[in-house]
């Protein structure tokens, strides 16, 4: 027997890695509605949640990401006073 996602929308977590910010906010968002609204399984909420925390780690990387270029900026401008 092969796993299927539960939900059409719920792919697997590996195709998270390659999305933008705004493409993983966007996903997260449609997410979080599906599950306030309910899903019909057990299985269905629980595949959701599972992209959802991946969706929310890859926003969270990528606003790590830009933190450490912001501080590196102002860190080099610093530096050229």
């Amino acid at each position: 027997m092969t796993s299927q996602p539960a939900h059409p929308s719920a792919s697997t977590p590996s195709d998270v890695a390659s999305l933008s910010f705004e493409e993983a906010r966007d996903q997260l968002v449609r997410v979080v509605a599906e599950l306030e609204q309910g899903a019909p399984t057990l299985e269905q909420s629980l595949s959701l949640w599972e992209r959802g925390e991946a969706l929310a780690a890859r926003c969270d990387e990528w606003l790590r990401g830009a933190k450490r270029r912001l501080e590196a900026a102002q860190s080099s401008a610093g530096d050229d006073q």
